[in-house]
């Protein structure tokens, strides 16, 4: 499902960078995280301290943050996020990268409260008013999101690098873990797909920030759909995650399988930002595709598409999101209702599948 977002404003920043920033790194956002698969072999070697009792979420799901419970009333959310820059604005940089660790705790049904910036910054090769830029991109967006700024770290580093650790809070009872989904749940995705084709675009020149200002401007939106929501709405909600470095195959399977469900999806219903499948027929894919895809290969049923899909509805599964929209798993008797609280901000959502019974695959497509 293509948007036309040609109405949307021009994507303005404090001033104009001398420097390109994406031509300063070889990948950047999420398409930069370690492969998935890389990544499990290297979490499996790790001895984690023993399970502690206040410890309600960890990383075994590769969920999306931390969860310790305080009381019966207050849980702490926490969690990490930064990468190379994806856009070659610096204050734009700032706050797609704040936006993207802030939704983690959306993500979990949290609300933000406090965050700390991580920060490595090439002193020799760049301006400090570079990294002033991608501090106060952070800052505004972190005040949109009614959290405070305490502070962070910096380092002199060759690569420019950024990003923001967060705590937020949440109910110990109305956690969005990604393995809470029931069957006979509707899927629903918040923002469109497509971040990683239109920063590819950017970087090998063939477009400019404001030919991708739909993307970068869904970049820079919080996934802040909480405060719209009502507390009956919340309920409906029975897990969720947000669509980051492993595409909407990658993260959609890891929430079926800690879940023990799989996901009918309907790759029709799948919004896509304007020029997607144009970016991706010229080539404007990342290594993270490639990984996303293996991945998640064996884990995808196409025998509802006769088997065959065209190339550019692949890359739409396994396309690296950096700071994507939430995906929530919500009754069916709920659903309408949520979207209704939450299009206005989220005018892109929609239903894009249901969940059913576990299968020998986490991820069924259909059209």
């Amino acid at each position: 499902m293509n948007i036309d977002q040609n109405s949307k404003p021009p994507i303005k920043s404090t001033h104009e960078s001398t420097i390109k920033l994406t031509q300063t790194v070889q990948k950047g956002g999420c398409a930069a995280k370690i492969a998935a698969t890389e990544l499990r072999q290297i979490l499996s070697q790790v001895r984690f301290p023993a399970n502690n009792k206040n410890v309600l979420v960890d990383g075994r799901t590769m969920d999306d943050a931390g969860i310790y419970k305080v009381s019966d009333q207050v849980a702490l959310v926490q969690t990490l996020d930064f990468f190379t820059p994806i856009v070659d604005s610096p204050y734009l940089f700032g706050k797609i990268a704040a936006a993207n660790a802030l939704s983690d705790v959306y993500a979990m049904g949290g609300r933000p409260q406090t965050s700390m910036a991580i920060l490595a910054f090439p002193l020799m090769t760049m301006d400090t008013s570079v990294g002033v830029e991608i501090l106060q991109g952070a800052s505004d967006i972190i005040t949109e999101s009614k959290s405070v700024f305490v502070g962070g770290h910096s380092i002199d580093d060759d690569t420019l690098k950024f990003g923001l650790s967060v705590t937020g809070y949440v109910h110990p009872e109305k956690i969005w873990t990604n393995a809470k989904c029931q069957v006979g749940d509707l899927l629903i995705l918040t923002k469109p797909i497509g971040t990683g084709a239109a920063t590819a675009a950017l970087k090998k020149g063939m477009v400019s920030e404001s030919d991708i200002a739909d993307a970068i401007e869904s970049m820079t939106q919080i996934n802040n759909v909480i405060d719209f929501l009502s507390d009956d709405d919340i309920a409906q909600i029975h897990s969720g995650t947000d669509l980051t470095g492993f595409g909407l195959a990658g993260h959609s399977m890891q929430m079926a399988k800690a879940s023990h469900v799989s996901f009918e999806i309907d790759i029709e219903k799948v919004p896509l930002f304007r020029n997607f499948q144009e970016f991706v027929q010229q080539g404007c894919v990342t290594k993270a595709n490639r990984t996303n895809r293996e991945y998640t290969q064996s884990n995808i049923n196409l025998a509802a598409l006769n088997n065959e899909l065209k190339f550019e509805d692949m890359q739409q599964l396994f396309d690296p999101q950096t700071s994507g929209g939430l995906f929530l798993s919500v009754h069916p008797k709920g659903a309408d209702q949520v979207l209704k609280s939450i299009l206005n901000q989220f005018p892109h959502s929609a239903v894009i599948g249901r969940v059913v019974p576990e299968q020998s695959e986490a991820l069924i497509l259909k059209r």
